[in-house]
């Protein structure tokens, strides 16, 4: 795997991971409010790129753009709910079994091949994502259910941006994802809409700047690379998103959270040797 792709992924993680705190902070709105400032916002970014560099904004797979759209808005959703039930670190933690789906879906959609002992790898990391549940003991049936889903939606998206590849530019890929989530979070949010107060109005935007970058960067990586190399980065995330929880949220860990984000590197690191050796 190229070094820049897992630069990107890394970019991408971060940018994420500080998505997350925010949205998190943001209990006083409905998720499909906050899909729309998350989508609007990073509207800004894409929008005019595509304009200044005269890019057609319609793209050349319609349909699995749109598909990547509408697939992503659901994942999207699901997840922020899940955040309104489960810790941020627990939510995270079960999200981003999402990769292991992806490299499944990989294997019978678009013909990739893993090794056994790849999978044994998954299987380390992700065993290390059920450790890191620990972070949070109150982890409802309905939180579960939100984080479940948004990780199999994700690992659908991974295929599609696969399946789209370089055939479109990442920023019309994102383009659409944002245009759909913004059309269908604000219609959805009409009928429970708050009204944002001083801060919360910076906040809100925010979230589509930090969304913006991390979805481009992701976007960029899957391109450039096979699903099942690059899909795992993503458990850095949760990484990030825990050291970040310690610094802004004053969160604790414990050994065992310790011990499950040794558990996912050594799965990463274990499936980068083997891809190399392939």
């Amino acid at each position: 795997m190229s070094k820049k792709a897992i630069i990107l992924m890394i970019l991408s993680a971060l940018s994420f991971a500080l998505l997350n705190v925010l949205v998190k902070s943001l209990t006083q709105f409905n998720v499909y409010q906050i899909v729309f400032f998350r989508s609007t916002g990073s509207l800004i970014f894409t929008l005019p790129f595509l304009l200044k560099n005269k890019i057609p904004i319609l793209g050349n797979k319609i349909s699995l753009l749109i598909a990547r759209g509408i697939i992503g808005f659901i994942a999207m959703t699901l997840f922020f709910s899940s955040l309104k039930y489960l810790s941020m670190g627990a939510a995270v933690s079960i999200r981003y079994i999402a990769p292991i789906f992806g490299a499944f879906f990989a294997v019978f959609l678009l013909k990739e091949k893993i090794k056994l002992l790849q999978w044994v790898c998954f299987a380390i990391a992700f065993a290390g994502v059920i450790m890191l549940k620990g972070v949070d003991a109150e982890i409802t049936g309905m939180g579960l259910l939100y984080a479940m889903l948004s990780a199999v939606f994700t690992g659908l998206v991974f295929i599609i941006i696969r399946k789209i590849g370089n055939d479109d530019h990442p920023i019309i890929v994102v383009n659409y994802f944002m245009i759909i989530a913004a059309v269908l979070g604000g219609i959805l949010a009409i009928l429970d809409w708050t009204n944002p107060k001083g801060l919360e109005w910076l906040i809100l935007l925010s979230l589509g700047v930090f969304g913006y970058f991390g979805q481009y960067y992701m976007t960029k990586a899957f391109q450039i690379a096979e699903v099942n190399q690059v899909a795992p980065l993503k458990y850095i995330e949760v990484v990030f998103t825990m050291i970040i929880g310690v610094i802004w949220l004053g969160e604790t860990y414990t050994i065992i959270s310790l011990g499950a984000i040794l558990l996912i590197v050594s799965g990463l690191i274990l499936n980068f040797i083997l891809k190399r050796k392939r």
